[in-house]
């Protein structure tokens, strides 16, 4: 899956432009090339700060969010890698809790590259391999490991000793590199388990559990599910947390969507059962006020494309593209929308994507799609998903882009009932959408 990655930066932009030139142009998926390559830059995954490894479907990036958030609370400096980006690449690789500046990213990639030419190596690869050279060099207390794709195969996978590991939620997504039955991707995701490493994962239906707790004992991993050695609930808009060490009880958390509480739980899990660094309870409190993920139920406060909108109406914006983050999204907004409000929803998705599977969870409700392109990516085109939509029941029309959109929707309002508006479908269509309207992700 290209990345389409750009800079403003002439010296990164450089760079980028070198690795799409070596680059195979599409994931394969394996740990002989990133192995090989590492070694000739002096393998600096062997040298990493204590790591905490996420996996999983959905949720891995707020998940990863709040250890950061805790880490930093705990007065802890932490490096974090994850993807993809939304607006510049930099926002990949945070160290030392800032993203990384333009000159020393156009550095790393250079050096790496220098070292790539005969690897065939793909993007990720080498900008796996820029993130854990600069994450080596620069002094840390911890690290947080976004897995890319899957687990087992995935270029992040070659860190032989984790702190801990963790998966959040299991879905259908990417079967094309992971499979289509839900067990397999399961049994892929947990290829990041480790001997003696902590497994900390969310509780799965039976089948899928089985077939983690399968994989985790092989590799002799201590694997902890939800509903066993931890559990989390939501009470009176709190969370409790517990388990052997005794009980944490912290807000929920300030990002949007009842699935957040899961997350952070997780988090708080994985903390609590690693020991390579330590972490008071009041930063599990904090986490939950500083944790910030753009582009997962965020809503624009302001800014070019909330001027299009009338007064009173509300614009939120969401990368989510597979069935599990439908019903995500769409459980925050049934609760969220009033009965008298009217509802839209501007989607554009990747042709590799599946719109009845995201939208199904919204059938039934009265809510007006509008298809829209994703520049620059192999898309749905915005009159197929129209269709997809009326499929569904869902009123649906095409238009060229979201601020064509936005303009069909607040011509159409009534401005005592302002509508409520929902960007969905893409982290890539997120992204040009902040470039276009802010915030920039910091």
């Amino acid at each position: 899956m290209p990345d389409f990655a750009t800079s403003a930066s002439p010296a990164v932009q450089t760079q980028l432009n070198r690795l799409w030139s070596l680059s195979p142009g599409a994931d394969i998926l394996g740990l002989d090339r990133i192995t090989a390559l590492l070694d000739r830059i002096g393998n600096p995954h062997l040298r990493l700060p204590p790591a905490f490894h996420v996996a999983g479907t959905n949720g891995k990036g707020s998940t990863c969010a709040y250890l950061r958030a805790a880490l930093q609370a705990s007065g802890k400096v932490a490096h974090v890698y994850t993807s993809p980006h939304l607006v510049r690449f930099n926002e990949r690789i945070r160290l030392a809790d800032r993203l990384i500046e333009d000159d020393h990213l156009a550095q790393l990639l250079e050096e790496v590259l220098n070292h790539a030419a005969d690897l065939h190596a793909s993007f990720f690869e080498v900008t796996t391999a820029a993130a854990f050279l600069a994450f080596s060099r620069t002094p840390a207390d911890a690290c947080v490991i976004e897995v890319g794709l899957g687990g087992r195969l995935d270029a992040t996978n070659v860190m032989l000793r984790p702190a801990v590991t963790g998966i959040v939620q299991l879905g259908l997504d990417h079967q094309g590199f992971l499979g289509d039955r839900i067990e397999d991707i399961a049994a892929e995701k947990a290829g990041i388990a480790r001997a003696d490493v902590p497994l900390v994962t969310m509780q799965y239906p039976a089948a899928i559990a089985q077939r983690v707790g399968e994989v985790a004992a092989a590799r002799g991993a201590d694997w902890l599910p939800k509903g066993g050695k931890w559990d989390a609930v939501v009470y009176r808009d709190r969370l409790h947390y517990r388990d052997g060490a005794g009980r944490v009880d912290v807000p929920l958390p300030r990002l949007p969507g009842a699935h957040q509480a899961m997350n952070a739980g997780l988090a708080i899990a994985m903390l609590r059962h690693q020991s390579l660094v330590e972490i008071p309870a009041s930063a599990y409190r904090a986490a939950m006020g500083w944790a910030d993920w753009p582009a997962r139920l965020q809503q624009l406060r302001n800014g070019p494309l909330v001027d299009l909108l009338p007064k009173g109406a509300e614009l939120w914006l969401d990368g989510g593209h597979n069935p599990a983050a439908g019903r995500a999204v769409a459980d925050h907004f049934r609760s969220h929308v009033p009965a008298e409000r009217p509802f839209h929803i501007i989607l554009g998705m990747l042709a590799n994507k599946d719109p009845a599977g995201l939208l199904r969870p919204f059938a039934g409700r009265a809510a007006t799609i509008h298809g829209v392109p994703v520049p620059g990516h192999d898309h749905h085109s915005p009159a197929t998903l129209a269709a997809q939509a009326r499929a569904l029941g869902l009123p649906a029309l095409a238009a060229a882009d979201p601020r064509a959109a936005l303009g069909w929707i607040a011509r159409h309002a009534d401005r005592a009932r302002p509508p409520i508006v929902l960007i969905l479908g893409s982290l890539y269509l997120a992204g040009r959408v902040l470039e276009e309207n802010g915030p920039l992700p910091d």
